[in-house]
């Protein structure tokens, strides 16, 4: 089912999205400076969000006032795959950089580290944290399983809450300042081994409208985007879940909304 609002019924907009709609399961985009919505296709359809997820983690992370704590990674932090940062157990980093390296690489070990440490060592623990989250946030159709967006049991989101989820993320500075860096330095405090991760956003290097967010990517999920664009007076946030052609779909929706 294709939602269109009214006043964008004959826009060259509205035709765009019209035309790249078989491409994407689910797909919402919103003028945040406007407060309306742009363009929406089955955004209530659940979904597996892949890393996503990890915009969750880390604002979780990021209100715990604890990112200048130090975290030693161990074994069962590491127990993660396929993207990783490849920490060595007995490092130990800031928080901070365990998020940064989350948000910026979606690296799984980083977000499997910062569950386990906020979670005092349980896991299941942050990920109720997590539920709980998501219920105040409004997240009607999400339930989360894990930290990282991997596809185990019901763990599952819709477009629309993970823009409610995104919008709220976006009020926090902090957050802002890690998802828009297209790369990131950082050392084991302990051991000076470094660590640099680059960004999986390829419209972060090519777009200069482009400020984050997140992507993602599970067998299930397939592909996945939340992309932030700002510009003058505008200021789009879009969500786009089980994407072929990532990528230029992305782009095409965009340079639409954002010419």
């Amino acid at each position: 089912m294709l939602f269109i609002l009214p006043a964008l019924a004959l826009t060259s907009d509205t035709k765009v999205f019209q035309k790249i709609q078989k491409d994407f399961d689910s797909i919402i985009v919103k003028d945040l400076g406007q407060k309306k919505l742009i363009f929406s296709k089955d955004e209530n359809q659940i979904l597996r969000p892949a890393s996503l997820t990890k915009i969750m983690t880390a604002i979780l992370a990021i209100e715990s006032g604890k990112m200048n704590n130090v975290v030693t990674i161990t074994a069962e932090m590491k127990k993660v795959e396929p993207t990783i940062s490849n920490f060595k157990v007995g490092e130990k980093f800031y928080l901070k950089d365990l998020v940064h390296a989350a948000m910026i690489k979606s690296a799984n070990d980083a977000a499997n580290s910062i569950a386990i440490y906020l979670g005092n060592g349980n896991k299941q623990k942050f990920v109720s944290m997590m539920n709980v989250k998501a219920k105040k946030l409004g997240m009607k159709n999400t339930n989360f399983t894990n930290p990282c967006g991997f596809d185990i049991g019901n763990h599952a989101s819709t477009a629309s809450d993970l823009l409610k989820l995104t919008e709220y993320a976006i009020k926090n500075k902090t957050f802002n300042s890690i998802v828009k860096l297209e790369k990131y330095a950082f050392n084991a405090i302990n051991t000076k081994s470094r660590y640099v991760v680059h960004s999986s956003n390829k419209l972060l290097a090519h777009e200069p409208y482009i400020i984050g967010i997140k992507t993602g990517y599970t067998n299930e999920a397939g592909a996945c985007l939340i992309a932030r664009a700002k510009s003058n007076n505008k200021d789009v946030l879009m969500v786009m879940l089980n994407v072929n052609n990532r990528w230029p779909n992305a782009k095409i929706a965009l340079n639409a909304v954002m010419r």
